[in-house]
């Protein structure tokens, strides 16, 4: 059994991993700059994440619930989410003669983007320990 820390830390660290699947998948477009008929892939996650956050956080607010006219109806099952990113292919660039649609420019700025973004999400991270660091630290001092 582990121990949930908080539920916007479990919510950070999936767009972390998803963040750094995506890197990886942009690097393999940059590597692949010169292979021939290579097309450019990407990774979609938002959808998963809004998931997993309603999912994490109960918000059924976008959903629509059943009445109740009968006290012996039965509960309605809650809906699990099974959404998982998507890998589409980056299209929208001119081929080249080789068939090979990969843009360096394109592919480096998505790269900064990605890490700028995963940058961000350590620092949420990091402040989100901080809180309970400082409330463990300000109870031993209690004694």
């Amino acid at each position: 059994m582990s121990i949930e820390i908080s539920k916007t830390y479990s919510l950070l660290t999936k767009a972390m991993d998803y963040r750094a699947e995506r890197q990886d998948m942009i690097s393999s477009n940059i590597a692949n700059a010169d292979t021939p008929y290579y097309k450019p892939r990407d990774i979609s996650f938002e959808d998963a994440l809004i998931a997993k956050k309603h999912e994490l956080y109960q918000d059924n607010s976008h959903c629509l619930q059943m009445a109740v006219t009968n006290e012996k109806d039965l509960e309605p099952k809650a809906e699990t989410s099974s959404l998982k990113p998507t890998l589409f292919f980056r299209d929208g660039h001119m081929a080249r003669n080789d068939g090979n649609s990969v843009d360096i420019d394109v592919e480096t700025t998505e790269m900064s983007k990605n890490s700028i973004m995963f940058n961000a999400l350590i620092m949420a991270a990091k402040k989100d320990l901080g809180i309970f660091r400082s409330v463990i630290d300000a109870s031993s001092k209690l004694n």
